[in-house]
C-alpha cells in the first residue's frame, strides 16, 4: 500500500453517540511520501472536561473561534476522496466521522470505507511488547511523535504502517497489512425540536443551571438525555 491517508480525531471522549470532536487531521499518502496534510480544530459546542485538556493539550479558549463542523466536515472530505484510510485504531476515528457525516448529509449510513488499522498490525506482530499505543510504538521505533494532536498522530500513524509493513510483511502474512471494508451504521439524527429545546431552556432558567453545551445545536436524542438527567437530578421545578 503505497496510496491512502492516514487520519486522526481528537473528540471530547470515547463514545460517538454522546461525545463530540475538537480537531481533525489527516496525511495524504502518495507513492508512499507525503505529499498534503489536512488540520482543523472544531467548535464542539461544549466545555472540555479537564482530563482532554491535559491530555491533548488543547483549550475551551482555542475552540472558542474554531470552525463548526459543518464547515470542517465537507472540506476534509473533499481533502480524503475515495483514498483507503489508514489510522491507529482507525475503528474509533471512522466512527466519530461518519456519524457526524451522515448528520450533515454528506454521505449516506450505508456507504462504508475501506480503511488499514496500524493497532491491529502492531498487535499480530508485536505481541512480545508491553504497550502497542501509538506512543509507545513512535518511541520504540524512534518515530518523531507529539501525542493526542490529530494530524502529528496521522502523520506516525502513516510513518508506523511503513515500519511494520518493511519489518513483518511477508506472503504469509500479507492479509492484515491490506484495507478491510469499516463498517458502522448509524441513522440520521435529526436536531432537537422546539418543544425539546423550549423544555431545555424552562428547565435550565428554573433550575439556574449553568450549562457547558449549546442547547441549539443538540440533536433530538442528546436532548432528550440531557432533559432526563437535569430531571433525575433536580427534578421537573
Amino acid at each position: 500500500m503505497q496510496d491512502f491517508t492516514a487520519i486522526d480525531v481528537e473528540t471530547t471522549g470515547l463514545n460517538p453517540k454522546t461525545e463530540k470532536m475538537i480537531e481533525i487531521g489527516a496525511v495524504k499518502i502518495r507513492d508512499g511520501k507525503i505529499v498534503a496534510k489536512y488540520d482543523s480544530l472544531i467548535n464542539p459546542g461544549r466545555k472540555l472536561e479537564e482530563r482532554i485538556t491535559e491530555l491533548t493539550g488543547i483549550t475551551d479558549g482555542m475552540l472558542a473561534d474554531a470552525p463548526l463542523p459543518e464547515k470542517v466536515l465537507p472540506e476534509f472530505f473533499d481533502f480524503i476522496g475515495e483514498d483507503i484510510l489508514l489510522g491507529h485504531s482507525i475503528m474509533f476515528d471512522y466512527s466519530f466521522l461518519k456519524r457526524a457525516a451522515v448528520n450533515m448529509g454528506l454521505v449516506k449510513s450505508k456507504d462504508n470505507r475501506y480503511g488499514i488499522d496500524t493497532l491491529r498490525i502492531a498487535r499480530c506482530c508485536l505481541r512480545e511488547l508491553e504497550s502497542r499505543s501509538l506512543p509507545y510504538l513512535c518511541k520504540y521505533y524512534e518515530i518523531p511523535h507529539r501525542a493526542h494532536r490529530a494530524v502529528n498522530d496521522a502523520e506516525a500513524a502513516a510513518i508506523l504502517y511503513g515500519k511494520l509493513e518493511e519489518e513483518f510483511r511477508n506472503p504469509e502474512n500479507s492479509s492484515i497489512f491490506m484495507p478491510v471494508e469499516l463498517i458502522y451504521q448509524i441513522k440520521r439524527e435529526a436536531l432537537a425540536n422546539k418543544a425539546q429545546k423550549e423544555r431545555l431552556y424552562l428547565l435550565v432558567q428554573k433550575h439556574k443551571l449553568v450549562i457547558d453545551y449549546e442547547i441549539d445545536r443538540l440533536t433530538r436524542n442528546e436532548a432528550s438525555r440531557l432533559i432526563d438527567k437535569i430531571i433525575l437530578k433536580y427534578g421537573k421545578g
